[in-house]
């Protein structure tokens, strides 16, 4: 006897309703289990996000080199490091001029920086600017102290160059030791500008040694021994540490719920299995193959895990809301759910497999 799979889950839906303390109960099983891991190792898995975002704030992706007066670092270092992977955003910078409010010529100095690159809109900096060269852009700390934080007005640097200030600046983590910034995109740089700072961000915190190897390969200065590179290759490794230590502990948390909750199942399963010995002897004698009979099984089993599922991450996620802890995040809510009816699939196996050995005239002979 064949069954279509609509029919196999409308019988199997049919025959967890008829066993309503059995279903219940895994239910009830699946949601602690869900509650368990997610109060637990979700907690730590928010909390391990959570220390990790703040070492990334710190900056464990930049590169920062350094060149002195001499040194020969131009503008055209940015065609260079184009080819190299691993790279998300880099900028050039010149040495510092400062500059005071025009208006007020003997106001607060506020270094202006020169900048280089195609990629200044990550700071607040337009791809297009109306005067090319003849614009700048401070940070909220810059614009106070020029006494212009309605950003009109223009700024006057101590070479006598002046700049309409144009926009506030976004100021990233890499940026706020230049604080109080004000840059000058110079969109149509010829690429033999001298250049004192290059900053440089790794598309990951592992790749900050290769990528900082790589990108000092290609400086091509005049005199290396004027250049100094700095990394955050300390904090990469802090968070390479930090994500192993609680990335263990979390995994074994899990393993260790998953067994617990897989023999749970295949015992109250094995149990059902026990009580319907003469439903499933008939369904055998009336042609039941038995690969009909483990399919209604499993999927009783995964219908009733699935209904455990969504109750358990309902219930976690208010209570993880309640308590103030951050939500583990949706990679390790779905990879829980994909575990936790996984397991209990392959723990109902055994009870299945059991379900379809047995022979209808046996069965049907229980009193």
């Amino acid at each position: 006897m064949t069954a279509r799979p609509a029919a196999v889950v409308r019988e199997a839906w049919a025959s967890a309703l008829s066993q309503p303390i059995a279903s219940v109960v895994t239910v009830l099983v699946v949601v602690g289990m869900v509650l368990t891991v997610m109060l637990t190792t979700g907690r730590t898995v928010g909390a391990e996000q959570r220390v990790l975002g703040s070492i990334d704030d710190a900056g464990t992706r930049t590169i920062q080199v350094r060149a002195e007066t001499g040194a020969g670092l131009t503008s055209d270092v940015l065609d260079r490091i184009a080819t190299i992977e691993g790279i998300e955003w880099a900028a050039a910078f010149s040495s510092a001029v400062d500059a005071t409010n025009a208006a007020v010529p003997d106001g607060t100095r506020v270094p202006v920086r020169l900048a280089y690159g195609a990629h200044l809109s990550r700071l607040g900096i337009p791809a297009t600017s109306p005067l090319p060269g003849d614009l700048a852009y401070a940070s909220p700390q810059a614009l106070e102290q020029l006494g212009l934080p309605d950003i009109a007005g223009s700024i006057t640097t101590t070479t006598g160059t002046n700049y309409a200030m144009a926009g506030s600046l976004t100021t990233p983590d890499f940026l706020t030791g230049f604080e109080p910034v004000v840059l000058a995109p110079q969109p149509d740089a010829a690429g033999d500008e001298t250049v004192n700072v290059l900053l440089v961000i790794a598309d990951r915190p592992d790749l900050v040694t290769p990528v900082s190897n790589a990108v000092f390969s290609v400086l091509a200065v005049d005199d290396p021994t004027k250049i100094s590179v700095q990394t955050s290759q300390a904090l990469a490794d802090l968070r390479a540490i930090v994500q192993t230590q609680l990335g263990t502990f979390s995994r074994g948390l899990v393993l260790v719920t998953l067994a617990v909750t897989g023999v749970l199942v295949a015992v109250i399963l094995y149990a059902l299995v026990m009580m319907r010995r003469k439903d499933f002897g008939r369904r055998r004698a009336l042609g039941a193959t038995r690969g009909l009979i483990i399919g209604l099984l499993l999927t009783q089993t995964t219908l009733l895990t699935v209904a455990g599922v969504v109750a358990g991450l309902a219930v976690s996620a208010i209570a993880l809301a309640a308590t103030g802890d951050p939500f583990p995040g949706l990679a390790f809510t779905a990879a829980l759910a994909i575990l936790t009816i996984s397991t209990a699939a392959i723990a109902s196996l055994l009870p299945a497999a059991v379900a379809s050995t047995r022979e209808p005239i046996r069965e049907l002979r229980v009193p």
